[in-house]
């Protein structure tokens, strides 16, 4: 369920990226110039494999203190991305589709200059690997809370819906409230996040790195295991434990309050574009 909420969601905003994109030069009367969006693109997802790959190959090779230290940062990193995801989104949303416009026109201006389409394959690989990068991290991240084969059939799943989406919104086939999507998603990646810094907080603890405080303050395993299917899926979409240190318990709950204050106590309407 969390990579499969998560290649949706980054999978959807690449989807309208290139949508935009695409739809700008349609309305230009410059499709000839479409070969360098889908350049751009393509080399992006290579470069968001290859990130993912490095990553999973780094973490097989180590063992012991250092594979938790760097189980433990990536999950960190991978909360901080998502939180910075959902803040850019919720403060950037309503200016995407401007912005990415001006770009293309800038880009397609050049290439009636004379200059090749590579400043257009430039912005479509900028725009798009973004997206890749942080679906990377926080892919390899969630198959280090969970199950990697889940992980890699939720992923396959989420981006083969997020592109269909992005075909029917190109074709205008299709109308959703993408303003109602990102707000309902930002409270899931919210928790989700907050799972991801709980479980990172274990991992430090784990190789001794932050004092656990007290360990555990409270075991409830017997109720619901941490190691069953039910506590697994637990795990891996809000960081369940189910005997945490205190450590733990006060980051989760911290992270929650200070970061869902900031995100949903102080929310301001914003208004995402949706593509021609």
């Amino acid at each position: 369920m969390t990579a499969f909420l998560l290649s949706l969601r980054e999978g959807l905003e690449a989807a309208l990226i290139v949508s935009i994109l695409l739809g700008t030069l349609r309305r230009l009367g410059r499709t000839e110039l479409r070969r360098f969006v889908w350049l751009g693109v393509a080399s992006a997802i290579v470069v968001s494999v290859a990130a993912a790959a490095g990553l999973v190959a780094a973490g097989i090779e180590l063992e012991g203190k250092a594979e938790q230290l760097f189980e433990g940062v990536l999950l960190l990193l991978a909360a901080a991305f998502l939180t910075g995801m959902i803040f850019w989104m919720r403060r950037q949303g309503a200016q995407l589709r401007v912005e990415l416009e001006a770009d293309v026109r800038q880009a397609a201006a050049r290439a009636a200059g004379g200059t090749s389409g590579w400043a257009l394959f430039a912005v479509a690989f900028i725009a798009v690997v973004r997206e890749g990068i942080e679906l990377a991290l926080l892919l390899v991240a969630t198959a280090l809370a969970g199950d990697a084969v889940g992980m890699l059939l939720g992923a396959v799943l989420g981006i083969g819906v997020a592109i269909g989406f992005g075909i029917l919104l190109y074709q205008g086939v299709l109308h959703i409230n993408l303003r109602a999507f990102f707000r309902v998603t930002n409270v899931l990646l919210l928790f989700f996040a907050a799972g991801m810094v709980a479980l990172g907080i274990h991992e430090l603890v784990e190789a001794g790195l932050i004092p656990a405080l007290m360990e555990p303050i409270y075991n409830i395993n017997a109720i619901l295991s941490d190691k069953s299917t039910l506590g697994q899926v637990l795990k891996s979409l809000l960081g369940y434990n189910g005997n945490p240190a205190l450590i733990e318990t006060l980051t989760y709950v911290g992270y929650l309050a200070v970061v869902g204050w900031l995100i949903l106590g102080r929310s301001r309407p914003q208004a995402v574009s949706q593509s021609s």
